[in-house]
């Protein structure tokens, strides 16, 4: 597989994952959803799910598996944002490696083309789903509000070498979702 191909999300969502609707979801054919947990879920320092993404995770479980996958090592930060939720959860992903991904795949018991990584990160969760073949939805990072205007170093550079590549992140009318 190319660069360009591993760097391609197969969507890109304005805001964050709780833009991601269940009508997107139905839309893409969906059935199972690998969420990375940090600034995809809840700001990196915070360890408790926000009222918003439980309600977001209540409404999203009606119509799809979930399962959260983090490269994070700490079991008591993810591990409790993960039973706020009554979710599975896969600790120290290393993504972009497979593995954990393909755990969390083979306990959700679905095609992987059925099932969407979403993450924030491109070198990370978009490659690893990617790789795997599942369909990789790019989301907006959730920063906490003391960190609100602080810009996201690692996501730019991420973004700058992918286009260098030859993959197309710059969000176009055909692939971006508003809610």
């Amino acid at each position: 597989m190319i660069w360009n191909k591993l760097l391609q999300p197969d969507l890109i969502l304005e805001g964050s994952v709780l833009n991601l609707s269940p009508a997107i979801i139905q839309q893409y054919g969906l059935k199972g959803l690998v969420l990375d947990v940090d600034e995809t879920l809840v700001p990196f320092t915070v360890g408790v799910a926000s009222p918003e993404l439980q309600q977001w995770v209540a409404q999203i479980r009606t119509c799809v598996e979930l399962c959260l996958v983090s490269n994070n090592l700490s079991e008591v930060r993810i591990g409790g944002i993960a039973r706020s939720l009554d979710l599975p959860y896969y600790l120290g992903a290393a993504k972009p490696s497979r593995r954990k991904i393909r755990a969390a795949l083979t306990s959700m018991d679905l095609p992987v083309q059925e099932v969407g990584m979403v993450g924030d990160r491109l070198f990370t969760d978009v490659i690893a789903g990617n790789r795997l073949g599942m369909f990789t939805i790019l989301v907006e990072p959730i920063v906490h509000a003391d960190m609100a205007l602080r810009t996201h170093p690692i996501r730019n550079f991420e973004v700058w070498v992918s286009e260098i590549l030859g993959a197309s992140i710059t969000p176009k009318e055909s692939k971006i979702h508003k809610s």
